[in-house]
């Protein structure tokens, strides 16, 4: 009853920052012209959206750090080390994230990182990655909690977390391309492994790390007051690639990489849904979808934004449901 206690007025403490954040970040946005540059594909339907800031993942990564900061200065969080590698992954994605916005906005275009520069980025976060998660003790194996499998896969567990940490959060970075699409979602997976941190009493800090669950949906939350249609500012690159590799690394700790297929069941479906865009035009020059990813083909289909955003919130939501039986209650 503690921690929940703790994780619910950890969540209103960040919520309250968000909320603050917001107000002061978008006007200096604004100012700066930080806009979103939309797709040559997308700009008749979202010419409303043009004018829009980016890097508004700023608004929910500046108050989970103040928020665990403050806490911490109150004894009522300890930074563990499995926290600090959720924490490491979360700033150091959202550094990326961060670097592909400002040159999209420096250039007036799309066009900011390039994929072989985001790549070798990722490799690098990677291999620190599962160095610091080899230093602690652990070790690498594939656990399926609920058959009580485990098999030891060696090195190749580095190459297993680096697919991870790429394909989390490349699939949230596809999947954030409608008004409160990704936030929602997040918001609807950290809840799930808040849950499922609470009940992996073996993790050394597991109390902290579903705490910082929590203050993150807090300041998602506030973040979706900006962002719901029509939104004031989008999330960018900053936001997604951090909430994705964040998911990927809880997913990692908790040992419940398979389970994050169901949690994040959406941004699989948006991901498969350009692989199976890009495969079909290579073999057939057709195209398999009006558009990818998958929710700009229903918008091409005539689907309003706002019902493609409540389904998908919906799938996302039976999902979490699921993981959660299975990853708690089994």
């Amino acid at each position: 009853m503690l921690i929940m206690t703790k994780s619910v007025l950890a969540m209103m403490i960040s919520f309250i920052f968000s909320i603050i954040c917001a107000l002061i970040l978008i006007p200096k946005l604004k100012k700066l012209k930080a806009n979103q540059s939309l797709s040559i594909y997308l700009e008749e339907r979202h010419k409303e959206k043009k004018g829009t800031p980016t890097m508004g993942g700023l608004i929910f990564i500046i108050p989970t750090i103040i928020s665990m900061v403050l806490l911490f200065l109150m004894k009522k969080i300890v930074f563990s080390y499995n926290l600090l590698i959720v924490i490491f992954t979360f700033l150091t994605y959202s550094l990326i994230g961060f670097i592909d916005d400002y040159l999209i906005i420096k250039r007036h275009n799309n066009k900011g990182l390039t994929e072989n520069q985001k790549m070798i980025m990722q490799i690098v976060i990677a291999i620190v990655f599962f160095y610091l998660f080899m230093l602690a003790g652990n070790e690498p194996l594939l656990w399926i909690h609920t058959f009580n499998f485990k098999l030891n896969i060696g090195w190749f567990y580095g190459l297993f977390i680096l697919f991870i940490l790429v394909a989390s959060s490349n699939a949230v970075n596809l999947t954030d391309g409608l008004d409160g699409l990704a936030g929602g979602l997040s918001v609807i997976a950290f809840l799930t492994f808040g849950l499922i941190t609470w009940n992996t009493g073996w993790l050394a800090g597991y109390e902290d790390i579903a705490i910082f669950c929590f203050i993150l949906i807090g300041s998602l939350l506030g973040f979706l007051l900006f962002n719901v249609k029509p939104a004031k500012v989008f999330m960018g690159d900053t936001g997604s690639l951090s909430l994705g590799a964040t998911l990927g690394t809880l997913a990692i700790l908790t040992r419940h990489e398979l389970l994050l297929v169901i949690i994040g069941i959406v941004f699989v479906l948006e991901t498969l849904s350009c692989i199976i865009q890009i495969i079909y035009y290579k073999l057939t020059k057709k195209r398999f979808f009006k558009m990818a990813p998958i929710h700009h083909g229903l918008e091409k289909e005539g689907w309003k934004e706002n019902d493609i955003v409540k389904l998908f919130w919906v799938i996302g939501l039976i999902g979490a449901m699921i993981a959660i039986a299975f990853g708690v209650w089994l």
